[in-house]
């Protein structure tokens, strides 16, 4: 015996989803049409013998205005659940000469009397109330478009719905191609093409139920003005729990405190960066949204659920993304990451494409966590437990990251256009590649040469100005590296509280700083900012004075462990 799905469009210019399941229950036939010739042609071979057909769609309408009976009596049950029926009545121009359901039955031989009992038949059925009752839904899944619903919401309760009806249903590969589709859509009209086949599928497994499970099923309505049949409310058995719903819902609830994680984690890296003296574009984060866990939560690979425990098996939850200017800054940022921090993974993308042959993605990814003398900190309260992961790239890598990832994942690359544009991304790639290279020289025979400091104008600024600053501290430090323009600032208003408001002054300060011995007891282990350098020599010279600087004051701890090492009283 076959049990076929109709999720029946109520015209010929929407499409109409078709499936076909077999006696247990597994996945034959899943399409989507649009008129009724390729209804009767698509399901044809299949309702030839025994079959049980129920149709998402009104078989029998007879009332000139309102709603039926069955109608009125399903919504009394199922409306707390929304999962209401809507309207059906012969004013309206698609019943006013009959069921476009009661044609193609007709059509297909088989008998409407749901009580007939004859071998081919069919019968009326409305997939929301079923999903209440057969996956113990609070409410109903939110898949369909309508005023205020994105795409990330519908794509992610359309996966949620695929999931239970993989829990019921036997699945097939043409299956796992439209789960694919779901994960990779970027529009509504991507889904909806979807979600017809996947509801016929649901009206398969309610036909299959309703023959299986008779005890188990509630007539509304009458033969006169019609049937619906589902499974009766708080009869059905009770589903199988479900890893991944309890998964998203066990993160929607930590969502909060996971957000607050993902701020902490951030504020970590860009703290670590400034006190190692890194020169970086930017620190930003982001903790993963709730569909967006949902949808990574319910993939599948060959059929088969992807993650057998989502909630640690994804592990790109809290992002961080460090953007530098030049390749040599994402290995210091990595380094710093390790000396501060627990690294569990380490993975550069860039050098195992290298390795390769090819050109094309580079990042370096990192998996992190804090370190014992990190995990007692307030102000990492919500970042303890948890991992973060770091993707550090240059500003050249991560523009072609962006673009190549919208092109390929969020955009359509017509067939005939996908050699091309894989060749022309490598292009792009090396190109980039090269550049960086140029950009890293650059910076390296800057270093050493002392700039010409260029002609402002006279200002109220109390503070050293901060061109003349950057080019005198090249000059002392020649062997530094870059520092953000924020930081000449920030270094500026130090030195305004400590009254040094001309290079002269500045140079009597310096000229008290042992740049040996401050080397030698930071132990940097890569080259920090001319900043930094600077930062420790006025630590080195005004010591304690220097940590009480109302500037200060938020890393006060900070400066006095580096203190500490200065006067080698600490470990290094």
């Amino acid at each position: 015996m076959h049990f076929i799905g109709i999720d029946l469009a109520w015209g010929e210019r929407q499409p109409t989803g078709l499936a076909v399941l077999d006696e247990q229950a597994r996945l034959l036939h899943v399409s989507a049409v649009r008129t009724d010739d390729e209804i009767v042609a698509g399901l044809a071979a299949y309702a030839d013998g025994a079959c049980l057909a129920a149709i998402d769609a009104p078989i029998v309408v007879t009332n000139p205005a309102g709603s039926r009976p069955a109608e009125q009596q399903l919504s009394k049950d199922f409306r707390r659940f929304d999962a209401g029926t809507h309207p059906s009545n012969t004013g309206k121009p698609e019943f006013a000469n009959g069921t476009r359901a009661a044609r193609v039955a007709r059509r297909l031989g088989l008998d409407v009397d749901p009580r007939s009992g004859r071998r081919r038949r069919a019968i009326e059925v409305y997939p929301h109330p079923a999903t209440i009752v057969l996956f113990g839904l609070p409410k109903v899944l939110r898949y369909k478009a309508r005023p205020g619903r994105d795409v990330d919401l519908l794509r992610a309760e359309l996966l949620t719905l695929m999931t239970y009806v993989e829990g019921v249903v036997g699945t097939d590969e043409t299956w796992a191609g439209l789960r694919s589709q779901v994960e990779g859509a970027t529009r509504k009209s991507e889904l909806r093409r979807v979600e017809d086949q996947v509801d016929a599928v649901l009206c398969a497994y309610l036909a299959h139920f309703v023959e299986r499970r008779p005890d188990l099923i509630t007539h509304y309505g009458d033969p006169e003005t019609g049937f619906i049949i589902t499974p009766t409310l708080g009869a059905a058995p009770a589903p199988p729990v479900d890893p991944v719903r309890a998964a998203v819902q066990e993160y929607a609830a930590q969502h909060g405190d996971l957000t607050q994680a993902g701020q902490q984690a951030v504020a970590l890296v860009q703290e670590l960066l400034d006190e190692a003296g890194i020169n970086y574009l930017s620190v930003t984060g982001r903790t993963k949204s709730i569909p967006s866990f949902a949808e990574k939560a319910a993939r599948t690979s060959g059929g088969a659920p992807l993650y057998s425990d989502p909630l640690t098996q994804i592990t790109d939850v809290l992002g961080v993304r460090v953007i530098t200017y030049v390749r040599d800054d994402v290995d210091a940022v990595a380094d710093v990451l390790a000396e501060q921090v627990i690294v569990h993974d380490d993975r550069d993308w860039g050098l195992q494409t290298a390795n390769e042959g090819r050109f094309g993605y580079a990042s370096r990814h990192l998996m992190i966590s804090l370190d014992p003398a990190r995990e007692g900190d307030p102000a990492l309260d919500r970042l303890r437990g948890h991992r973060a992961q770091v993707q550090v790239r240059t500003v050249l890598q991560h523009a072609w990251a962006e673009f190549e990832h919208d092109i390929r994942y969020k955009g359509t690359v017509p067939a005939e256009h996908v050699g091309d544009f894989d060749r022309r991304f490598t292009l792009a790639a090396g190109l980039l590649e090269l550049a960086d290279r140029e950009f890293s020289e650059i910076r390296e025979r800057l270093r050493g040469a002392t700039p010409a400091a260029a002609e402002t104008e006279a200002d109220d600024d109390p503070r050293l100005d901060l061109r003349e600053l950057a080019a005198y501290l090249a000059g002392q430090y020649s062997e530094a590296g870059w520092s953000r323009t924020d930081h000449y600032s920030w270094i500026a208003g130090l030195l305004l509280e400590l009254g040094v408001t001309s290079l002269v002054e500045l140079g009597e300060v310096l000229r008290q700083a042992d740049e040996q011995a401050i080397a030698a007891r930071m132990d940097y282990r890569h080259p920090p900012g001319a900043v930094r350098r600077l930062d420790d020599a006025l630590l080195w010279v005004f010591g304690d004075r220097y940590v009480s600087l109302h500037q200060n004051a938020h890393r006060a701890p900070l400066l006095r462990h580096r203190l500490e090492r200065l006067r080698g009283d600490a470990p290094v």
